[in-house]
C-alpha cells in the first residue's frame, strides 16, 4: 500500500552494544548469551568483564547484601549456618529473598565457615582445612585441593589450626590468590603461611611474618582492598598493636601501627574495613550498655579521623557499611540495625539472628569465572526465604 513507511532495520554497532550490555546485571547477561554465539564470546572476555565490574562499582549497580547466621530452629544436634540473600531493591527495602545452604560443611555445624571477600565480586567460604571459591552472581564455585603439606600432616594425624584464610587479586598476572595461616599443634607450635593460584590450582609455601592475623573471621578484621590484604594482627610484646598486610603481587608481608586513638585494647575492640576504597579501623566500646565508635582511614600514608559515634544504644558491634555511608549493627535484641551518622538516626531493618551469629557481607556483581562448576544440591541449596524470616 502506498503511503505506507517501509520497516528499516537499524544496525547498533558492536562497541555501542557491548557498553549497554555491560550496565545490565549478571542474570540477564547469562540469558542474553544464546542470543548468538559473539555475545557468548564477548561476555567472557577480560575486558568485558571488567567493564561490566567497573561499571558495577561506579555506579553502585546490583550491591548485594548477604548475611551469616544461625536459623532459629536446629536440627538434628546442633544449629545449622547459612546465608540469608537481603533484597536492598527499591519497593524491596531490606528483605530476606532466599536462604542459601552449604551440605559441604554441615559436618562442622557447630563451626560456621569464614567468610573471605568479596573480591572482585568473588567469595572465598572455609571451615577447617576445606574451602571453596565461589561466585554467588553466576553460580559458580570451586573446591579447592588440599595442599601437599596439608596432606603430609594429614597422614601422621597431625593436629592442625587453620585461620586467617583470606582471597585477593594479583593485578600484575592477573591472579586470584588465596593464603591461609595455620598452627601445627605437634611440632613446636610453630605458625605456617600458604598461598593458593587460581591459575595453577595449587598451593606453594611462603614466608612466616613476624605478626600473626588475630580474630579472623569475625567479620571485619581483615579486608582486601587495591591488592593488599589487611588484617588486625597480633605480635610478640605488642598485642593487638598492629596491621598486617600482604603485597599479593610479590606476596610479601609488612605491618604498620595503628592510630593513636587514645584508648586502651582493653576497653575498646579493634575492627579493619574498608572504607570507600581505602583502609579503614574502627575502635569499639567492648562493654557497657552505650556503645562508642571511632571511624579512622589511611589517607596518603597517614590516619585520619572520620568521624565518631557516640551514645548509642541498644547495639553490640558494627557490621560494616552501606553503600551511602550508613553504618550497619549487630543490636542487643539480635536484630539487624542500620545506622545514619549524619542524623543519628537508628533504624531496625527487621532481620534477625541468634547473638554473636551475624556477619555481613556486601559484594557487587561481577562476571568472574573460577573455572569450577555449577551450584547443586550435593554443594549448595537455594531456597525461598519464608514469611517468619521477612519481617518488618
Amino acid at each position: 500500500m502506498e503511503g505506507r513507511s517501509k520497516r528499516r532495520s537499524i544496525e547498533v554497532p558492536e562497541t555501542v552494544a557491548m557498553d549497554i550490555l555491560s550496565k545490565l546485571p549478571v542474570k540477564s547477561l547469562l540469558r542474553f548469551r544464546s542470543v548468538c554465539k559473539s555475545w557468548c564470546y564477548s561476555f567472557q572476555t577480560s575486558h568485558f568483564i571488567t567493564q561490566h565490574h567497573q561499571n558495577n562499582l561506579k555506579n553502585n549497580h546490583h550491591l548485594n547484601l548477604l548475611l551469616k547466621h544461625v536459623p532459629g530452629d536446629t536440627h538434628g544436634d546442633g544449629p545449622i549456618h547459612q546465608f540469608s540473600a537481603v533484597s536492598i531493591e527499591k519497593g524491596q527495602n531490606f528483605l530476606l529473598k532466599e536462604n542459601i545452604h552449604f551440605p559441604l560443611f554441615e559436618k562442622s555445624r557447630h563451626a560456621p565457615p569464614s567468610v573471605s571477600g568479596p573480591c572482585n565480586g568473588l567469595l572465598c567460604l572455609c571451615v577447617a582445612d576445606k574451602a571453596i571459591l565461589w561466585n554467588p552472581s553466576t553460580r559458580e564455585f570451586k573446591t579447592l585441593p588440599p595442599s601437599p603439606l596439608q596432606n603430609i600432616l594429614n597422614t601422621i594425624a597431625t593436629p592442625i589450626l587453620f585461620f586467617g584464610l583470606e582471597l585477593g587479586f594479583d593485578p600484575k598476572t592477573d591472579d586470584y590468590k588465596v593464603v591461609r595461616f595455620f598452627l601445627n599443634c605437634v611440632y613446636s607450635w610453630n605458625y605456617q603461611v600458604e598461598l593458593y593460584s587460581l591459575k595453577s590450582d595449587s598451593w606453594k609455601g611462603i614466608t612466616v611474618p613476624k605478626a600473626i592475623p588475630s580474630g579472623s573471621g569475625s567479620g571485619l578484621s581483615s579486608c582486601y582492598i587495591n591488592g593488599f590484604w589487611y588484617w588486625h594482627a597480633a605480635d610478640t610484646g605488642l598485642l593487638d598493636s598492629a596491621i598486617l598486610s600482604l603485597d599479593m603481587a610479590n606476596e610479601k608481608f609488612s605491618t604498620l601501627p595503628l592510630p593513636e586513638f587514645g584508648g586502651s585494647f582493653e576497653k575498646y575492640a579493634v575492627q579493619v574495613l574498608d572504607f570507600n576504597g581505602s583502609l579503614g579501623v574502627i575502635f569499639h566500646s567492648r562493654r557497657g550498655t552505650e556503645k562508642f565508635f571511632d571511624i579512622w582511614v589511611m589517607m596518603s600514608g597517614s590516619w585520619t579521623k572520620q568521624f565518631s559515634v557516640e551514645s548509642v544504644s541498644g547495639v553490640e558491634w558494627p557490621l560494616g557499611f552501606c553503600k551511602n555511608g550508613e553504618l550497619f549493627l549487630a543490636g542487643s535484641n539480635n536484630e539487624l540495625l542500620l545506622f545514619d551518622p549524619a542524623s543519628r538516626e537508628l533504624k531496625n531493618l527487621g532481620v534477625h539472628a541468634p547473638r554473636n551469629a551475624f556477619q555481613l557481607i556486601a559484594y557487587v556483581e561481577s562476571l568472574v569465572p573460577i573455572n569450577g562448576q555449577s551450584e547443586n544440591e550435593e554443594y549448595i541449596i537455594r531456597q525461598p526465604a519464608g514469611d517468619a524470616s521477612n519481617r518488618n
